[in-house]
């Protein structure tokens, strides 16, 4: 098959290079370094906009609330973080022009552009941004991404309310004791580390942390983020239409002020397709309405022509894995020997291979490839469990080895094991996935029925824990381990598994230091110990691949997962 050599060449070329290097993929979608603004202006002069499909209806556009992918893509559109994250996966100045760290490495002091606005045209200081990293904070905001993005802020714990070991706060949340604090004109930004967080400026990026207009959020409550009329952002776009299940409507934003070069946004509207249809997408691209489609047919990808021949079907590597959680709270996936048994029953490189038809690799590790290890170590998954897979590659001896562990855990041949639900989303491989596990776990004996749930509540339902077993996967937000080893901490808010373990926990908090060899150490430690419970089942490392017309230019991917569509233009 064709794309089989395509998606090797990717991965080795990602492995073969720095992470900068593994995301610097701008030229494959024509990117916006190469062209000048002049030329953009021009091209764009008889086309107004131009029309991608990323993704069904988002779950969420609430900054502190969205854990997906596609939601985040809509994010780095309309709202702008103290940083950026540019097309060679440099960090540049966002909302804030310049920062300085202590010597301790403790203290963050950012200072904030002149001129700030929100897309109402109203002022944005450094005050928004302490109210919406406080929010972030606040128990009560229920955010998934609050211990992974202000966590290491002093004074968290407390603004958390001090949680037990279980998660349950001890005392009253007190947001207001997280140390972020704006200077009184509005034009610094003061931010005390509880320890040296090295990747802090990543943080800084990260979408989560974009600032949210108290006064629209305290008037509209939850609902502030669900129609044009209510939603005020600082990026470069804003919404100015939204029809459930249909689109989504950006254009250009008049009160915009940060760090993305406005000369190169010429594009007046960018409009998201909200399909979940792959079908439906893959009739889109070919009719011409839309010029990037995410949602490619899997049974379409075999006919397709990759970019390196000349073609626009995409594949480019990403930081991510994806995995299956079984909810541990629930019998029999609350035993470790069941857990394992499940994964090993998977033959990995026949999913990778055939079921996903090459484009995604097989993942006998949590940790991919491409994440860095200490520096000068090389990558993580190199130096992990003593340089060999947890899982083995052996599928024959696996099968035979999850027979022995299911038996051991009282359910020989299968004999007694109750009937279990698989929760999926029906879209890329999730169902032929689904389909394979049927098969796959009916050599243990053991019948699965599929459920598949619509994309706008899925996400939901897992972190609610409402399932058996589901479908999960990580794209790293930044370029260190404990960005996905973490999830699986006590009460994360990312952890659907709900896994828990008092000594993997211990390794994480022991990995938080600004000692470089301590936090690795102890990051190794903790993946031993969460694949030896088979706390989630890895199947595949990611990969992003996507239909792009080559009229489209401006537009990068990059190794996090998402497209940036800031430069696009449709050149005529």
């Amino acid at each position: 098959m064709k794309m089989k050599k395509f998606v090797a060449v990717a991965v080795a070329g990602c492995m073969a290079a720095t992470l900068v290097a593994c995301g610097s993929t701008a030229s494959t979608s024509g990117a916006a370094s190469s062209e000048t603004a002049e030329a953009a202006t021009e091209a764009t002069a008889t086309g107004s906009g131009f029309t991608v499909q990323l993704g069904p209806n988002p779950e969420t556009l609430d900054p502190a609330l969205n854990s997906a992918v596609d939601g985040a893509n809509t994010i780095i559109t309309i709202f702008e973080p103290l940083l950026l994250i540019d097309e060679n996966n440099e960090v540049v100045p966002g909302q804030a022009e310049s920062y300085t760290v202590s010597d301790d490495g403790l203290t963050w002091t950012f200072t904030m552009r002149d001129g700030l606005k929100w897309s109402d045209g109203s002022d944005l200081t450094a005050k928004d941004f302490e109210y919406s990293f406080k929010r972030l904070a606040d128990p009560n905001t229920a955010a998934p991404y609050a211990e992974t993005a202000v966590g290491m802020i002093a004074g968290f714990d407390e603004a958390q309310g001090n949680p037990d070991a279980e998660g349950n706060p001890t005392t009253d949340p007190n947001p207001d004791a997280l140390q972020v604090t704006a200077s009184e004109d509005g034009k610094t930004l003061t931010i005390v580390l509880s320890y040296p967080c090295s990747y802090f400026d990543k943080l800084a990026a990260f979408a989560s942390l974009s600032p949210v207009q108290q006064a629209t959020v305290e008037t509209n409550g939850d609902g502030w983020c669900t129609s044009p009329d209510t939603f005020v952002s600082n990026g470069p776009y804003m919404i100015t239409e939204w029809t459930p299940s249909e689109r989504i409507v950006l254009s250009k934003n008049p009160n915009y002020v940060g760090g993305w070069d406005t000369s190169k946004i010429v594009s007046d509207t960018i409009t998201l397709l909200l399909l979940e249809d792959s079908s439906a997408s893959y009739a889109a691209y070919n009719s011409g309405e839309a010029q990037l489609v995410k949602d490619v047919p899997t049974d379409e990808i075999p006919s397709l022509t990759p970019a390196e021949e000349g073609g626009d079907f995409y594949v480019d590597t990403i930081l991510g894995t994806y995995y299956i959680s079984l909810n541990d709270l629930k019998e029999p996936f609350t035993d470790p020997l069941v857990r394992k048994a499940l994964s090993l029953a998977i033959d990995r490189e026949y999913v990778a291979s055939v079921v996903m038809q090459g484009t995604y690799t097989p993942a006998y590790n949590l940790v991919g490839p491409g994440v860095m290890d200490e520096e000068g170590k090389g990558q993580f998954i190199d130096n992990a469990n003593g340089g060999e897979p947890y899982i083995s590659e052996d599928y024959e001896a696996n099968l035979e080895e999850a027979k022995s562990l299911l038996a051991e855990a009282g359910y020989p041949n299968g004999e007694g094991f109750p009937t279990i639900t698989y929760s999926t989303n029906d879209a890329g491989y999730h169902t032929p996935l689904a389909e394979y596990l049927q098969t796959a776990w009916r050599k243990l004996g053991i019948t699965m029925n599929i459920e598949k749930v619509e994309w706008n509540s899925f996400t939901s339902q897992r972190r609610a824990g409402d399932y058996d077993i589901s479908r999960n996967g990580w794209v790293m937000d930044y370029n260190d381990p404990s960005n996905i080893i973490e999830l699986f901490t006590t009460g994360n808010g990312n952890n659907d598994g709900k896994y828990s373990n008092p000594e993997f926990d211990a390794a994480i908090e022991a990995s938080k230091v600004a000692d470089s060899t301590t936090h690795f150490e102890q990051l190794h430690k903790a993946e031993d110990i969460l694949m030896e419970d088979m706390g989630c089942i890895p199947v595949a490392y990611y990969n992003d691949f996507w239909l792009q017309s080559p009229s489209l230019k401006g537009t990068w991917h990059s190794p996090y997962g998402y497209w940036y569509l800031q430069y696009g233009y449709v050149e005529e």
